[in-house]
């Protein structure tokens, strides 16, 4: 099949929702605007993830999976798997499925016209802290940034492959892909999606890390904003 989205799931220490992960994302392969693949990602998982993984690729054919040799942390996984995309278009959902698969056709209906649509959670079933660490830091980088984004860290979003292919490989990636974009003077657009508590698995990010990384990335953003190069080549002979 001739796949035009390829959506990246990276893992790391979910066994307990990896089950429920096939079965959600083959309910939404089924019914998919364009058509899609699903891409794990194993970020080093100590748990019985990796086996998982291979289980469910061997009984999915529109499944496939990476593996690296330790922990990176999710934007290393978000970019491997932007690096492996062969399709026109990838996608990224977090695999704690607190987004809906399904509302990955609310995103694909502006990805002809933009190059990124992310979701912006509605009504959040986060506890009274993480709502709030999350909406001090949203606000912090978009100080920095300028992107006009309320919900950066949202689980679901829609990039334009060659897009997403040129944006550089750092720590705190995940909370800029707009302002990367940005940077490539192409069009973003946010759009409400659902969302979920966590069922099963643990939370990867704390208080802390939700506000102290994403205010020692913004620096690393001025800096990296400063010296990007944006190129557009116009002939090759």
């Amino acid at each position: 099949m001739n796949y035009a989205l390829t959506i990246i799931v990276p893992v790391y220490n979910e066994q307990d929702n990896l089950q429920r992960l096939e079965k959600e994302l083959l309910k939404y392969l089924a019914i998919a605007a364009k058509p899609a693949c699903v891409l794990l990602v194993n970020d080093g998982s100590t748990d019985e993830s990796l086996a998982m993984m291979k289980e469910i690729c061997q009984r999915n054919t529109a499944f496939s999976y990476l593996s690296f040799v330790k922990n990176c942390g999710l934007s290393a996984a978000i970019k491997a798997g932007f690096d492996a995309a062969t399709t026109p278009w990838v996608g990224y959902i977090d695999s704690d499925l607190q987004t809906d698969p399904e509302d990955f056709n609310a995103l694909l209906a502006h990805a002809e016209t933009h190059a990124l649509v992310t979701g912006v959670r509605a009504n959040r079933k986060d506890s009274f802290i993480k709502n709030m660490s999350s909406k001090i830091a949203n606000g912090i980088r978009r100080a920095f940034t300028h992107d006009g984004m309320d919900d950066t860290g949202c689980p679901l979003k829609i990039i334009r492959t060659d897009c997403a292919k040129k944006i550089p490989m750092f720590k705190g990636l995940h909370r800029f892909l707009p302002a990367m974009i940005l940077l490539q003077n192409e069009k973003i657009i946010q759009i409400p999606v659902r969302h979920y508590p966590r069922i099963a698995g643990q939370a990867k990010f704390g208080v802390w890390n939700r506000l102290l990384g994403p205010l020692m990335d913004c620096f690393a953003y001025l800096w990296m904003k400063k010296k990007y190069i944006n190129y557009q080549v116009k002939e090759q002979g």
